[in-house]
């Protein structure tokens, strides 16, 4: 378990897993989109998608679909070779459900990207719902010459809050897509998202509880953001008083209690989501990633 908030704490990294996997070179993730969809936005499972999604909020200037995934990489691989020309690179397959197409389909764009030159690995990120065997059977194969890294969309473990957000599965399906990858030896990540409406602190806090049974190697925690052009933007708008939206001082004390339930036996990835500011209606916190962990840090150590 973490030590108690009066002592000092150094929580596990990511970035510090990474570093373990690749010792004698930096690795950098590069975000594409591959032109992929979700089983609940073209019908199959739902319409409309999740109700807090609009992937312009993630997704950097040169992540386009238009483009190859090939001119993806050579853009982003230009972007930071400036800084460091000995970087490796993981592509990040992040915008919508990544593993949604045929076997043959995801090969020839899982390979694309594995060709380029210093392209070491790729991560995957997609739902549970979407992870069929025969796709894990070559994932496991391929993990044995390259890094493959799956993240999961888990968002809750609430039933009730999934349908609420139209996510289309369940979580007992998050829990067998994550054995089921962990147990072919490939790294797995998740996503959660906390303070979604309807939820109270507690509901949130035993989200850990369920998340620590599961074979994880990090999680990445994001406050809900309230989006421009989104089903719960709409509603945000006409029944605000539906949300229980944190400060950013509720907030880190949020996640400081999370993280107690959830042990220190996964790296943490990332603390708080960072949209455009024109994209965003609430809350305005203006906070960077790093920013947010120097406040966390500080807090764990009075």
């Amino acid at each position: 378990m973490l030590p108690d908030r009066k002592t000092n704490m150094q929580y596990p990294e990511f970035t510090d897993y990474l570093r373990q996997r690749f010792p004698y070179f930096k690795v950098q993730k590069i975000s594409l989109n591959a032109g992929f969809t979700c089983p609940n936005r073209d019908g199959t499972k739902g319409i409309g998608g999740c109700t807090y999604c609009n992937n312009q909020t993630f997704n950097p200037e040169y992540c386009q679909n238009g483009k190859s995934i090939a001119a993806q990489l050579r853009e982003g691989i230009r972007f930071f070779s400036h800084k460091y020309p000995e970087m490796k690179y993981l592509a990040y397959f992040q915008a919508y459900t990544n593993t949604y197409d045929t076997l043959e389909a995801l090969k020839i764009k899982y390979e694309e990207a594995l060709d380029m030159d210093d392209v070491v690995g790729i991560i995957i990120g997609t739902r549970p719902d979407c992870v069929p065997d025969e796709l894990l059977d070559y994932l496991e194969a391929l993990n044995k010459s390259v890094f493959v890294m799956i993240e999961y969309g888990i968002e809750s473990t609430s039933d009730e809050t999934l349908k609420r957000i139209n996510r289309g599965h369940t979580f007992e399906e998050t829990k067998d897509a994550v054995r089921r990858t962990a147990t072919r030896g490939i790294t797995v990540g998740a996503h959660i998202m906390l303070g979604l409406p309807g939820e109270t602190r507690e509901q949130i806090l035993q989200h850990a509880d369920r998340i620590a049974t599961l074979p994880l190697t990090s999680i990445k925690l994001h406050q809900l953001q309230i989006i421009h052009g989104t089903v719960m933007g709409a509603d945000y708008r006409q029944h605000p008083e539906n949300f229980r939206l944190f400060t950013l001082d509720e907030y880190i004390d949020l996640v400081i209690d999370f993280m107690r339930r959830l042990g220190n036996n996964i790296y943490y990835d990332r603390f708080v989501s960072q949209s455009p500011k024109d994209l965003l209606l609430a809350p305005a916190w203006g906070i960077k990633n790093h920013e947010f962990r120097a406040k966390l840090e500080q807090k764990l150590s009075q």
